[in-house]
């Protein structure tokens, strides 16, 4: 049920990590609700976000944009959003579903469509985590559950526990993009299409590092810990882009990527800050890369590697 394409949206709402108002001083409420309209305009409903985000800040934001939005319109639109295992919450079933109805009251919907645990970093085992996800899943408070950053065994384990309860898991949220390979070279793309899982993939253009912005001349500001290269060794990358991007009328570098990114046969959810983000991340569809096109990118993609202060949880 989830489209070909979708919206990341930490940056909403987030002032800490992105600061509206501050270096990324294009993004304020109004910016957003632009990126939020034009996401729906093209077709691209879906919106990706977590408890964590801005300290439900970006839950916030979901939810007063949907209550905004007609209800004719709201058919379009597909809520995911995620749950934090901290260690101390052992009693993981009661959290879990605590939080879940926090998040449903800061979107202000009785249930939502996708609902996800953030990272592997529960003291608690999958058969543990399972029971709550189903839990969630059987109350009806989510249509389907999924995780983030999870390893092929710990996806598999979670998948396998799930399945005893008459549940499926839905996807697997993990960095993946031409700056971050692993998931495929791993065997874990493989794997989730195996078991019928979809791959979400997070930062599908690098923290904007793919979209011909930047370059070794001009960097990307700080704090951009996922897919931090070098630009010396991005820059070959974004050329390959550019030039595949003329060969396709004009196709700019971002799309260029992304499609790559749908190519594998994963779900990209880009972030939008602003009207021209959400409708240029959307000419990412209705066209295709050949095959010797897919492949003269993955001549020139990078392994990547896991963000140094995520190290502990980003597995997948």
């Amino acid at each position: 049920m989830l489209p070909a394409l979708g919206v990341g949206t930490w940056a909403w709402g987030d002032r800490r990590t992105w600061g509206m108002g501050g270096y990324d001083s294009g993004l304020d409420m109004e910016s957003i609700r632009s990126a939020w309209a034009a996401a729906l305009r093209v077709g691209v409903g879906f919106f990706d976000t977590a408890e964590v985000y801005g300290g439900g800040e970006s839950e916030r934001i979901i939810g007063r944009l949907y209550s905004e939005t007609a209800v004719a319109d709201r058919s379009g639109v597909v809520l995911a959003t995620k749950f934090m295992p901290s260690p101390q919450k052992v009693r993981v079933r009661f959290a879990l579903l605590t939080s879940l109805r926090a998040s449903l009251a800061r979107l202000g919907v009785p249930s939502v469509d996708l609902y996800q645990i953030h990272g592997p970093i529960s003291l608690r085992g999958p058969r543990a985590l399972a029971d709550a996800l189903a839990a969630a899943a059987q109350s009806g408070l989510t249509r389907a559950v999924g995780v983030s950053n999870y390893s092929i065994r710990q996806m598999c384990a979670i998948d396998d526990a799930l399945r005893a309860r008459g549940v499926r898991l839905a996807t697997n949220q993990v960095e993946y993009s031409l700056l971050r390979t692993m998931p495929e070279t791993s065997g874990l793309l493989r794997e989730c299409h195996d078991r019928g899982i979809v791959l979400l993939a997070y930062s599908p253009i690098g923290q904007g590092r793919l979209t011909g912005k930047y370059s070794a001349a001009s960097p990307p500001p700080p704090g951009r810990d996922f897919s931090d290269h070098d630009m010396v060794l991005v820059d070959p990358i974004v050329e390959r882009l550019r030039a595949l991007g003329e060969a396709h009328g004009g196709r700019t570098p971002s799309q260029v990527a992304l499609n790559w990114v749908v190519r594998k046969g994963a779900v990209p959810i880009p972030g939008a800050k602003n009207e021209r983000q959400s409708t240029e991340n959307a000419g990412a569809l209705g066209w295709s890369l050949s095959d010797d096109e897919v492949a003269s990118l993955d001549e020139v993609a990078l392994a990547g590697r896991r963000a140094l202060r995520h190290r502990v949880w980003q597995r997948g």
